[in-house]
C-alpha cells in the first residue's frame, strides 16, 4: 500500500502528467483538495473508487481515510494543487505516514 502525493499543476486535467493520470486511474482511494483542485482532475479515478474532497476535512479525518485504506491494502492518490512539495503542505501528512509505517511517493 502506498500513498501517492500528486501535483495537479494549475488544475487543468489535460495538463496532468501521464504518470499522475495513470495513478489516479488505478487507485481505489482518491483524496483531493477540492478547494484548489477541480473535480475534473480526479474524474479519471476508477468508477468504484472512494473519491473524497478533503477541503472540509481535518487532517485527522484525512489521515483516518488513509489508515482505513492501509488496513485494506488499498493505494491512495492524494491530489494537491500545483507542486505538492512546494505548496501542498505535505510535511504534516508525511510525518504521520512515517509514524504509522506507511509508504509514500511524491509524484
Amino acid at each position: 500500500m502506498t500513498v501517492f502525493f500528486i501535483g495537479a499543476g494549475p488544475g487543468d486535467p489535460e495538463l496532468l502528467t501521464l504518470k499522475a493520470a495513470r495513478i489516479i486511474g488505478a487507485c481505489p482511494v482518491c483524496l483531493y483538495a477540492g478547494s484548489l483542485v477541480p473535480e475534473e482532475v480526479v474524474a479519471c479515478a476508477p468508477k468504484d473508487a472512494r473519491v473524497l474532497d478533503t477541503a472540509p476535512m481535518t487532517l485527522d479525518e484525512t489521515h483516518a481515510e488513509i489508515l482505513a485504506a492501509h488496513a485494506s491494502g488499498q493505494d491512495v492518490a492524494r491530489v494537491h494543487s500545483g507542486d505538492p512539495s512546494l505548496y501542498g503542505a505535505i510535511a504534516e501528512q508525511i510525518r504521520r505516514l512515517r509514524a504509522d509505517g506507511i509508504d509514500y511517493e511524491i509524484i
